[in-house]
């Protein structure tokens, strides 16, 4: 057995002086190396967790939105409806001029009903991409690690609007 370990030269000071060597290294690397590194990288997945997580919740306001829009539209539909019928009612009784104003009328009162439901639908998107743009900047920084100036904010904001518009 000696004549073996003497055959492949190993000399039992300088093979236990590397071991105790590896071992050192390999607890300083573990203490200061590997542990901030993978503290850092479970940070960095729960950074983009929260930011999968609010865009599902952008996401939901966004559908809210667009049904509150579908709601107006029901509703200005069902008012511009009874409006119609009403002017009918009315155009049996009086005839001619009097029906041509209350079509007008109910028309006037659908146009307007369209826009205002048009308006309220732009400024619930707009809102909702600057929401949206604010948390790209924000998941962006986070992750980079580095702070945005206005220049880099409003080019994410354009990049994030143009992809992002619906």
């Amino acid at each position: 057995m000696e004549g073996i370990i003497e055959q492949f030269g190993v000399a039992w000071p300088k093979f236990i002086a590397q071991v105790i060597i590896v071992l050192i290294v390999y607890f300083v690397l573990s203490k200061y190396a590997f542990g901030p590194v993978l503290a850092m990288l479970e940070a960095r997945r729960k950074r983009i967790a929260e930011g999968e997580e609010n865009i599902k919740k952008i996401e939901s306001q966004l559908a809210k939105a667009e049904e509150n829009v579908q709601g107006m539209l029901d509703e200005a539909n069902r008012d511009a409806e009874r409006l119609i019928a009403e002017a009918r009612e009315s155009a049996e009784a009086v005839r001619g001029q009097k029906t041509q104003e209350a079509v007008k009328e109910a028309q006037s009162i659908i146009e307007k009903a369209r826009e205002a439901s048009r308006l309220e639908h732009e400024s619930a998107m707009n809102e909702l991409r600057k929401d949206f743009g604010r948390l790209v900047i924000d998941a962006t920084s986070k992750v980079t690690g580095k702070v945005l100036d206005e220049d880099d904010q409003k080019r994410i904001n354009q990049e994030t609007a143009g992809q992002v518009s619906l």
